[in-house]
Formats: structure tokens, sequence, C-alpha cells
């Protein structure tokens, strides 16, 4: 494996996975109130047009990382509905 490819998978599973303490801390707390949905709304569109991007381009790495983003970030929201109400 090359070094531009190294990069690539290490750049794609860091910004993938830096979602995951969000996730965590807000599924045991419940508390979402300082959390913005629109911020998590932009980073979807962002990363699900990535994920199309990646099929155009039939480039496997941006496929998977997006994709996951995608899920991962998309998950976030929903607890960020769930949640939003027991806030209040």
């Amino acid at each position: 494996m090359e070094i531009e490819q190294i990069l690539g998978y290490a750049a794609g599973t860091l910004t993938t996975l830096a979602v995951l303490p969000q996730i965590i801390k807000s599924w045991k707390t419940k508390k979402v109130m300082d959390v913005s949905p629109l911020m998590f709304s932009i980073l979807i569109l962002g990363v699900g047009l990535w994920t199309v991007y990646g099929f155009v381009k039939m480039d496997l790495p941006i496929i998977i990382f997006n994709g996951i983003s995608f899920l991962l970030n998309g998950s976030m929201l929903i607890l960020m509905l769930f949640y939003q109400a027991d806030d209040k």
C-alpha cells in the first residue's frame, strides 16, 4: 500500500469516527440541547453527496467512509429528534 492510500484511509477513518463520542454521550445522557440539528443536517447532506460522488467515480474508499459517516451522522440526528423533547 502506498503512502497516499495510507493517508486516505487514515483520514477517512478519523473523520468518519469523529462523531462517535457525541453519539455515545447523547445516548448515555439523553441530552442533546447544545447540539445543532442544522449542522448535522448540512453534514448529512454533504456526506450523502460525497457518497454519490464516490459511486460516480467508482472510488471505494469515498463510498465506504462517506456512507458510514452518513449513517452515523443520521443516527445522531435521530437521537437529537428523539431526545429533544426531554431537554425542554
